[in-house]
């Protein structure tokens, strides 16, 4: 056990919200420890809601291709969603549950550590890029401290919307050269002039 997974089961008897008596299993996330990658979507489905898993219905599968086209698999990132149970319906997540669950995620990302999170629609993204449109600033990133932060689609969004289906792909294929420039900057010695530079770099 680790101090991550020693997390598992609180999230597993979890019942801060209504949907925590409705559903079949939470869903905590799953994945490498410490990868360099965290992927945040929204809420878990049906599927994951069976499994206890994150994303393995169908835009799980996207979500595997897409990870795959950028050389990585599924056990070398992290996977996790803003809320770890499925919301009846799948309808979207209420505020209250997106604050309950907080103290999960910011956990995670805490014990994770990660160089990247990659925010999956809109309702991670307004985590991290608060009041922003996703359609404005997806395969867009923006830099804090020493992790980056960069804003996709929902790979759920490809399978409803058809078009979208290219920027996803467009976007996940950024990511390699972002993390590898956030990387570089990050060893250089800072000034405030390059501070500065440092957040309009993307």
């Amino acid at each position: 056990m680790s101090a991550l997974t020693d997390l598992y089961p609180q999230i597993q008897t979890c019942r801060r919200c209504e949907i925590g008596h409705s559903r079949t299993k939470a869903v905590p996330g799953e994945g490498a420890e410490h990868a360099e990658i965290l992927f945040i979507g929204e809420a878990p489905g049906w599927h994951e809601d069976q499994q206890g898993r994150p994303f393995v219905g169908p835009a799980g599968q996207f979500l595997d291709q897409l990870i795959g086209s950028i050389g990585l698999k599924r056990e070398q990132v992290y996977i996790a969603n803003v809320i770890k149970c499925r919301p009846p319906n799948n309808r979207e997540p209420l505020p209250t549950e997106i604050q309950n669950c907080k103290p999960w995620l910011d956990r995670q990302i805490e014990l994770i550590q990660p160089k990247m999170i990659v925010t999956l629609g809109r309702y991670s993204m307004e985590k991290f890029f608060p009041g922003k449109s996703i359609s404005k600033i997806h395969g867009t990133a923006r830099r804090e401290g020493n992790l980056i932060y960069f804003a996709m689609y929902h790979p759920a969004a490809a399978l409803h919307q058809g078009s979208l289906r290219q920027a996803i792909e467009a976007d996940m294929l950024k990511i390699p050269k972002v993390l590898a420039e956030a990387t570089s900057i990050v060893q250089e010695p800072e000034s405030p002039a390059t501070q500065q530079q440092q957040l309009n770099l993307f």
